[in-house]
């Protein structure tokens, strides 16, 4: 199969195919308390952030799912859109397949050709890394989208159980130690749905990555995504296999805390986050913003760039109305706003001895 052929699968059963994760991210479980006395209006919350030197209108960002098919060239062009109209910003899906196959190069481009201005993360995976990227393949694959950062995606689960995956991880921090030298551009960890712990964490901050984006479990699984292929492709041992790993991993808000445990590096939430309440909860633990996948590839799908304007403008207002209902008037504030754990959380913390770096509230 062609790597276009699977980009369109991926792309396709990621839109259509039932592939949530059967456990969830967790947020259900985080409890911010209401102030039935704000002291504020809502129209005066401020939801502008900084992050790795960009101004976001909100802490909020595409991420990074599709490329390398012509579908994905319309979707990426809608996605585009709609985040350089809000001043938000998105990532790409893997650009291996552009490396490969020049012609596929648009179906990435489009986006910084549909968003002059806004914040793009390039993206390349570990395992390519590992196998055959030169410093002209980097250079490239920056060049293409005009990224303001890259993302190197940690994918190991997925390429463990992928029909055509390359498990080579072997080497992977010396290579990316050395990408992180050469390249102009902050250089982001990203997991893809299993998550990242306070172990891998520290792997990466000693490598040098700028940002972590712990990709947690609770949303798309792509290991469910990679059973619906191996079925198509009548590889039932393959389809088992992705079957017995499909709730593998680190539920997202777990991953926060362990990696807020040892750094304090820029983070991005991303795994399961599927409202502005979940925002909300996902910047008070850590993370300095969310990112959404396959909702935003959906409605990109059905709607075009208005559906993706609508969709994540209706985030923004509820992570806005999140904001006042617990009285905080900004980001900051929200921060130091009182947070209530439930026993399974407060189990977590305690078997795994991570150090949090905030009072919470036992129930």
């Amino acid at each position: 199969m062609s790597i276009e052929d699977r980009k369109k699968d991926h792309l396709l059963f990621s839109i259509r195919g039932d592939v949530e994760s059967d456990i969830p991210a967790m947020f259900q479980d985080v409890y911010l308390i209401h102030d039935a006395v704000p002291e504020i209006n809502l129209e005066d919350i401020e939801l502008t952030t900084v992050f790795l030197g960009h101004e976001f209108s909100a802490p909020l960002i595409v991420a990074g799912m599709t490329g390398g098919h012509s579908l994905a060239k319309k979707i990426n062009a809608a996605i585009a859109e709609a985040v350089e109209e809000l001043g938000l910003g998105m990532g790409v899906g893997s650009q291996r397949a552009a490396l490969l196959n020049p012609k596929l190069e648009e179906t990435f481009s489009i986006v910084r050709e549909k968003a002059p201005t806004a914040y793009i993360i390039g993206n390349i995976g570990a395992s390519q890394i590992v196998m055959d990227l030169s410093p002209g393949d980097l250079e490239k694959m920056i060049d293409m989208v005009k990224a303001n950062a890259l993302a190197i995606h940690l994918n190991p689960l997925q390429e463990a159980v992928q029909m055509e995956g390359e498990p080579f991880y072997r080497g992977f921090l010396d290579k990316a130690r050395e990408i992180i030298e050469n390249c102009e551009i902050p250089v982001i960890a990203k997991e893809t749905g299993a998550g990242i712990s306070k172990e891998a964490a520290e792997k990466v901050v000693k490598a040098g990555f700028s940002a972590i984006d712990v990709g947690g479990l609770g949303g798309t699984s792509f290991s469910k995504v990679e059973y619906y292929r191996a079925l198509n492709n009548g590889d039932k041992e393959m389809a088992e296999i992705s079957k017995t790993f499909s709730s593998w991993g680190i539920p997202t808000v777990f991953s926060i805390l362990e990696v807020r445990t040892v750094t304090n590096l820029p983070l991005i939430a991303t795994g399961g986050i599927r409202s502005g309440v979940d925002i909300a909860k996902a910047l008070r633990l850590g993370a300095d913003l969310a990112a959404v996948g396959r909702p935003v590839i959906q409605v990109a799908f059905k709607e075009g760039s208005q559906g993706v304007k609508k969709y994540l403008k209706r985030l923004i207002k509820e992570l806005r109305i999140t904001l006042f209902l617990i009285g905080a008037k900004n980001l900051e504030e929200l921060r130091s706003k009182p947070v209530v754990f439930s026993p399974r959380i407060l189990n977590w913390i305690n078997q795994r001895k991570l150090k949090i770096p905030f009072n919470y509230i036992k129930v």
